[in-house]
């Protein structure tokens, strides 16, 4: 999936200017002169980041970045700010923006964070797709084959998880490979390392 940095600017002199600058340093931008237009081209599979001015006629920044948030939307979000919007966009910090940066910026300054936030939106997206995968590889399996795993995970023989569950040991055996198989691992430590953070 393409990773992109969104710049939401109603000043068209800055999305030239800051949209030349990314792509100069290979970072590929689309530009949006108001926070309504971004919303329309809005979706929860967007990669990348957002570069967000907070003054613009109609919605503003922070009012975007509200909305973005109960969308479920995890993209960074950068504030582009002037002056008298420090405290705005401290506040949008608090409520989870990756940085603010005051204009007139230092290039180089803004295009690194940007990569930064693109870093940080592609491992959000990788770890979200590991836990995802992680938890249709558990939905495959059994109710008794649930069972079995959350006892093997909790350290217990295949005698003890027999007793527990009133089969037979051999029957444990059974439900604790294939559940092994299902899940792709070989070890019940491998099957803890797998699910750690995941469940």
């Amino acid at each position: 999936m393409s990773a992109y940095a969104y710049l939401v600017d109603d000043d068209e002199a800055i999305r030239d200017s800051l949209g030349w600058l990314l792509e100069s340093r290979g970072v590929t931008c689309v530009s949006y002169p108001s926070a309504e237009d971004f919303l329309a081209a809005w979706s929860p599979s967007l990669a990348g980041c957002v570069l967000l001015d907070i003054r613009m006629d109609g919605m503003s920044g922070p009012e975007l970045f509200d909305v973005l948030r109960e969308r479920g939307s995890r993209l960074p979000v950068i504030f582009l700010t002037g002056h008298g919007d420090v405290p705005m966009a401290v506040s949008a910090l608090k409520k989870g923006a990756f940085d603010f940066v005051e204009k007139p910026c230092n290039d180089n300054e803004l295009v690194n964070r940007v990569i930064e936030a693109l870093k940080l939106d592609e491992n959000q997206r990788a770890a979200a797709s590991g836990a995802d995968s992680v938890n249709s590889l558990v939905s495959r399996l059994t109710t008794r084959e649930q069972q079995v795993m959350d006892l093997v995970l909790a350290g217990k023989l295949n005698k003890v998880i027999a007793d527990e569950l009133q089969v037979s040991m051999r029957t444990v055996e059974v439900h604790r490979a294939n559940l092994f198989e299902k899940m792709g691992v070989r070890t019940a430590v491998e099957l803890a390392q797998l699910l750690a953070g995941k469940r």
